[in-house]
């Protein structure tokens, strides 16, 4: 039997990002304690709601995909709803829209913390834009739940940012078997580097160069919001790099192909999993191009990573859950994979929510994720990492190559962490594991 379960009734809810909801006012210390049983516990917490929040690019440059994730949590909290409660109360979903601009973030977080009360913030999107809140949500004593990007500052320095979460596996460690991939499978191979200019090119470089140092022929850097890579493609291209790996997100894959197509460049691409959705890429390929590329097909062959299985695992437990969640209660259009990484960052929650206990406090739900324990079912292939002296997420994933949209596996799962930790072949078995038949999580209340 696994420590970190029971069976819990259920009920969420999803509000919209304009509605305001009666709390108990901000800023609660992590010495507070819980309220009357199935009453108003701590801020955000009422006798029969949970007003939890994010910030996500619903409109702009990065709303293609990004912009999905929030409808998958919505869908997965309305289908908690149809089957009960967590201790009676409803989850409310608060998303508000930055356009991934990082003063929006700024001024929406102080929408949700001030206005809105939340309890928690859960799944804020963006390293760039979650970087500019960080510290207020930490001031504010605001849990900050599983941030929606890779970066090792989320749960790097728990001791400086006590109540933020990483959830996906940080882009250090990915650059890390990514690196250490090539050094056995490539150990001739030119490797150019394409990286977008922030966290997400820095950890992952960092983690690249503990193996393949020697083999790095070129380093060529974008800064975001700049479309025009042609410089850098043809930088790699003059240097000889016949293998480039990416890291870059789902726009600059897309135009990273079109120029190569257009300098009849033609490396072996690997691009980390933030940028690999063939899906996404094939539309943003046909827009970009005005129609002159039709499909994901130029992905064919990409090698990648992957954390959670996607939609084209359909015999897989969890998208068969997935697909029904959304069959049930999804908006417009089809179940997507960032609809599914939606639904997985709302399973955790509902997890954690229950392992809070009864009476849920903000330092409530921060301890019970710190005493997560890593053999708890859940959609992703590797365990978390979750204690008090570590925040960040997912161990690990397994290398993939593209073929017809799919991801073919290369390796088993491979774990590792920040650092000199070692990788190594996953034991937990945390891959196959599968839902509860009720699709709902079984957690005992931590302490």
């Amino acid at each position: 039997m696994r420590r970190w379960t029971r069976k819990l009734t259920l009920v969420t809810g999803v509000v919209t990002a304009g509605a305001l909801v009666a709390a108990c006012g901000a800023g609660s210390s992590r010495e507070a304690s819980g309220g009357e049983a199935g009453g108003a516990s701590d801020v955000g917490i009422t006798e029969d709601t949970v007003t939890i929040g994010a910030h996500f690019p619903l409109t702009g440059v990065a709303a293609p995909g990004y912009s999905e994730i929030p409808t998958g949590m919505k869908a997965y909290f309305d289908y908690v709803n149809a089957q009960g409660g967590v201790d009676g109360r409803k989850i409310e979903f608060v998303v508000r829209d930055d356009g991934y601009n990082p003063t929006n973030t700024s001024q929406v977080t102080n929408e949700l913390v001030l206005k809105d009360e939340i309890f928690a913030m859960v799944g804020g999107l963006g390293t760039p834009t979650h970087a500019g809140v960080v510290d207020f949500l930490n001031s504010e004593k605001v849990p900050d739940l599983f941030v929606s990007s890779g970066s090792i500052q989320w749960g790097d320095e728990p001791d400086v940012k006590p109540y933020t979460f990483g959830w996906q596996p940080d882009y250090e460690s990915e650059g890390k078997i990514i690196g250490q991939y090539v050094a056995e499978n490539m150990p001739d191979a030119k490797v150019g580097l394409f990286l977008q200019d922030d966290d997400l090119g820095r950890d992952s470089e960092k983690g690249v160069r503990q193996f393949i140092d020697d083999q790095i022929v070129a380093v060529e850097r974008y800064t975001s919001g700049n479309t025009d890579v042609a410089p850098q493609i043809a930088g790699l291209q003059a240097k000889g790099a016949d293998l480039v790996l990416s890291f870059n997100t789902p726009s600059y894959t897309a135009l990273s192909q079109l120029v190569a197509m257009k300098l009849n460049y033609q490396p072996q691409w690997f691009y980390a999993n933030i940028g690999s959705d063939p899906t996404l890429v094939g539309s943003l390929l046909s827009k970009f191009s005005e129609g002159a590329v039709d499909g994901a097909s130029p992905l064919d062959g990409v090698l990648t990573t992957e954390y959670i299985a996607g939609v084209d695992s359909t015999e897989d437990p969890w998208v068969k859950l997935w697909q029904k969640v959304w069959d049930e209660h999804g908006e417009n259009g089809e179940l997507t994979n960032y609809r599914i990484y939606g639904m997985a960052k709302a399973y955790a929650f509902v997890q954690a929510l229950m392992a809070a206990g009864p009476d849920p406090t903000r330092d409530g739900i921060v301890e019970a994720v710190e005493q997560w324990d890593p053999a708890t079912p859940g959609p992703e292939l590797a365990p978390f990492r979750f204690t008090a002296d570590s925040h960040m997420g997912i161990a690990g994933m397994q290398v993939v190559e593209l073929k017809g949209g799919a991801g073919e596996p290369l390796t088993p799962v491979l774990t590792t962490d920040i650092g000199d930790a070692p990788i190594e072949e996953d034991t937990s078995g945390q891959a196959d594991d599968a839902p509860p038949a009720s699709g709902i999580p079984e957690v005992e209340p931590v302490g």
